[in-house]
C-alpha cells in the first residue's frame, strides 16, 4: 500500500463508478475522472466508448499530457452536434465532473459563490452544460479535496444542475432521468442511497473514518448498513493507470501527492 498513492485509489474507485454493460460514452473532466474511464475500458468495461477530447470516437483511450497527436486511433467522426444527438440527450452517456458545490441532494453549482445572480461576490464559469446534462444521461463527481466548502449546507449558492432535493419537485413532473450515481473524494466513496436520495456514505478510504467524512461535510450524512473500505487498485490496474498516464499528471492532483492509506 506504501506504493500505491491516495490519487491512484481515487482513479480505480472512478472506474468502478463508470462499470457497465451497456455501449454508451465515457466522459471523464479532469485527470483522474479521466484516467478512470479509461480504467474502465481497458478492464471491466469494453463496452465503452472514449473521444481525443476534441472531435472524434477513439478505438482505445488517448493517454493524456504530450503526446503525438497523430498516433490515436480513430473509431469516427464526432463533433459536438453529433455527440449532442447520439449520445446527450439520448441518454448513452455518462460522465464525471468536478463541481465547485453540492448539497445533501445532489445539486451542484459552477455559477457563482456568495452574492446574487446579478452581482455574485465570485463569478466561475457559468453553468455551462450542466442544467441538461443532469437530465439527460448519468453523472457521477469526483472532489479532490473534501471539506464544507464544496459540500454545503442548505442549498448550493446557484444550482446550476438538477439534483434530488424533494423541495424542488413540481407535481406532475417528470424527474425520472435524473440518474446521479456516484462521488468519489480524497475520504471516501458515496452514492445517493440516503433517504429521498440523499448522499451517503458508501466506502471510506484506508485510515479514514466516518466521523472525519461527517466533520468535512456541511449536511448530515447517511451511511450504507454494510460500509466498507475502497478497494485497493489490482497490480493490472496500476500497470493500465501508468500507460494512460505516462507524464505521472495524477501526482499533482493532490497536495503532496499523499499515499492510498490516510496517515493517523
Amino acid at each position: 500500500m506504501t506504493d500505491i498513492s491516495l490519487a491512484e485509489l481515487c482513479i480505480f474507485a472512478c472506474a468502478e463508478a463508470f462499470r457497465t454493460e451497456r455501449e454508451i460514452i465515457a466522459t471523464g473532466v479532469g485527470t483522474v475522472p479521466r484516467l478512470g474511464a479509461s480504467l474502465a475500458r481497458l478492464s471491466h468495461s469494453p463496452g465503452l466508448l472514449m473521444t481525443d477530447g476534441e472531435a472524434w470516437l477513439v478505438e482505445q483511450p488517448v493517454p493524456i499530457g504530450p503526446r503525438d497527436y497523430n498516433d490515436r486511433k480513430r473509431a469516427g467522426y464526432l463533433p459536438f452536434s453529433r455527440f449532442f444527438d447520439s449520445a446527450v440527450w439520448t441518454g448513452r452517456r455518462h460522465a464525471m465532473v468536478t463541481p465547485t458545490q453540492i448539497d445533501r441532494f445532489g445539486q451542484t453549482n459552477l455559477s457563482y459563490l456568495g452574492g446574487t445572480h446579478e452581482q455574485p461576490k465570485v463569478q466561475m464559469l457559468g453553468v455551462r452544460g450542466f442544467p441538461g446534462n443532469s437530465i439527460y444521461h448519468p453523472n457521477s463527481m469526483f472532489i479532490p479535496q473534501h471539506g464544507k466548502r464544496v459540500f454545503v449546507e442548505g442549498e448550493v449558492d446557484m444550482v446550476s444542475s438538477a439534483g434530488y432535493n424533494p423541495a424542488k419537485r413540481i407535481k406532475g413532473g417528470n424527474y425520472s432521468a435524473i440518474d446521479l450515481r456516484r462521488i468519489v473524494t480524497n475520504l471516501c466513496v458515496m452514492d445517493f442511497g440516503g433517504p429521498d436520495h440523499a448522499i451517503r456514505v458508501v466506502h471510506l478510504h484506508p485510515g479514514v473514518t466516518f466521523d472525519e467524512v461527517q466533520e468535512a461535510t456541511g449536511f448530515e450524512l447517511a451511511k450504507a448498513d454494510d460500509i466498507g473500505e475502497t478497494p485497493l487498485p489490482t497490480a493490472e490496474a496500476l500497470e493500465i493507470i501508468g500507460r494512460m498516464d505516462p507524464h505521472n499528471l495524477r501526482a499533482k492532483v493532490m497536495k503532496d501527492n499523499p499515499p492510498a492509506r490516510r496517515a493517523g
